[in-house]
């Protein structure tokens, strides 16, 4: 190869390391399914395309560029092809809807860890997205309280904000994992935080707490939130209140340990876990900015 060619394979290899990557992933059998209607799509089994898709993630990575790695809905993109005109039974059709999702969907960087880790993890990120987008929704168009005028999402979302602070004083010190669950029309909206101490962290697992905790209260939604405390050298101990009417009303601790206690998909309990305390939810402080009752 001369000099120039040298040259210029060099600065193609040094540019390819600033160009990103993102790869459309069909994370499970029934989306890929979904995707072996079109004539052009060249897979035939599910683990065989996964196999080829981890291959190509790790000749991504040798390349040295960023690779995200985004769920691919087939739901999605029949309805992206019919708004935007576009054969969906084509490659570049595909390749398209993929870079759209690199700005619109769920993503996550791609760092060599193995498909058994990514799934979960794009799963997960999808599932959050997903009812961060519906919690949002509910707060904005939630409207006007007919009684004070007030926004009742922006109310309802200061109000939750408080709540959570009034939880994790009265829980005191040590490592707190809080669950909140909230029956929403159809659907079951849940969201996870994860923190030290008695104030709420300041990654995007806090406001994301805060706004399923919100769209509950706004729209008066049967919920809980259960907690579990670890401190070294203690037995952890759980806790959980039930949301009605917009306030969190502790639970006994019968009621607590049948919450945990059961099966939630077949109704049968489970054995209780060795080395864990089951405790009443803690009575929260009152609150003086508290008027929802009276206003909502």
């Amino acid at each position: 190869m001369t000099r120039i060619g040298t040259t210029t394979a060099h600065l193609r290899r040094a540019l390819r390391r600033e160009v990103p990557s993102t790869v459309g992933l069909l994370a499970d059998e029934q989306d890929f399914a979904a995707m072996r209607q079109y004539r052009t799509f060249a897979f035939d089994d599910h683990a065989t395309y996964l196999r080829q898709i981890e291959a190509l993630l790790r000749t991504l990575a040798t390349q040295g560029g960023h690779t995200t790695v985004t769920l691919f809905d087939p739901e999605e993109y029949a309805l992206w092809c019919a708004e935007t005109g576009t054969d969906p039974d084509d490659p570049a059709s595909r390749s398209r809807f993929t870079a759209h999702l690199a700005t619109t969907g769920a993503r996550v960087t791609y760092t060599g860890q193995p498909l058994t880790t990514l799934l979960p993890e794009l799963v997960d990120t999808a599932v959050r997205q997903a009812t961060w987008e519906y919690a949002t929704t509910v707060l904005a168009t939630a409207g006007d309280c007919a009684v004070c005028d007030k926004d009742i999402g922006k109310a309802a979302y200061e109000r939750a904000a408080r709540l959570l602070l009034r939880l994790l004083e009265a829980s005191g010190p040590g490592t707190h994992h809080l669950v909140c669950s909230v029956q929403a029309a159809d659907d079951q909206l849940l969201a996870v935080l994860h923190t030290h101490g008695t104030t709420p962290p300041e990654d995007a697992t806090g406001p994301e707490f805060t706004v399923v905790l919100a769209a509950g209260i706004a729209l008066a939604a049967p919920g809980g939130i259960v907690l579990r405390t670890t401190t070294p050298g203690t037995p952890d101990r759980l806790h959980g209140w039930r949301l009605t009417d917009g306030t969190l009303t502790p639970l006994t601790e019968a009621e607590v340990f049948a919450a945990y206690c059961t099966d939630a998909r077949t109704g049968e309990p489970l054995s209780p876990e060795p080395g864990v305390e089951y405790r009443a939810g803690h009575p929260l402080a009152p609150d003086p900015d508290d008027d929802w009752t009276t206003h909502h």
